[in-house]
């Protein structure tokens, strides 16, 4: 267990506390859930697809945030749009652990989705009062919405 491991799973925490809420019955740690868990990662693949790019998961957070940043290429506001798409999929998905951690309800990875399209409009929205495209522009071609595609 590396040092930022450490950190985050104290030793005192019950173990059934520290496996995978999605229930492939692995340790919980931030790469797993982020990158490997089969229910949640698969929600970058539907993004890319949503957003219409190809690649492949890194195995590291960090290359994946970058990777992820740059897949519409080097302009400013092509790596903002996909720097806020994946830090909204991270809140998503924490917020779902905790729905299934405290709540014992969790959202299928096409809801995780559909709350992508759906905050990723309105975070939008509420900061760009030049944005005027409606729900299903966006729901359908975000990248022409943004003059980026």
């Amino acid at each position: 267990m590396d040092t930022s491991e450490k950190l985050i799973w104290h030793p005192q925490v019950p173990l059934k506390v520290s496996f995978c809420l999605a229930g492939c019955d692995q340790v919980e740690i931030v790469q797993h859930l982020i990158l490997h868990c089969d229910l949640l990662s698969s929600l970058w693949q539907q993004v890319r697809n949503w957003i219409g790019v190809s690649g492949v998961d890194h195995q590291s957070i960090q290359a994946h945030f970058v990777q992820f940043s740059s897949y519409l290429g080097g302009l400013r506001k092509r790596r903002s749009f996909l720097q806020l798409l994946w830090l909204l999929c991270i809140w998503l998905v924490w917020n779902d652990c905790n729905n299934r951690l405290f709540n014992n309800s969790h959202s299928s990875t096409m809801e995780l989705m559909e709350n992508v399209k759906f905050h990723s409009y309105w975070w939008l929205r509420a900061n760009n009062a030049n944005f005027v495209h409606g729900c299903q522009q966006w729901w359908s071609n975000p990248l022409t919405c943004l003059g980026i595609g």
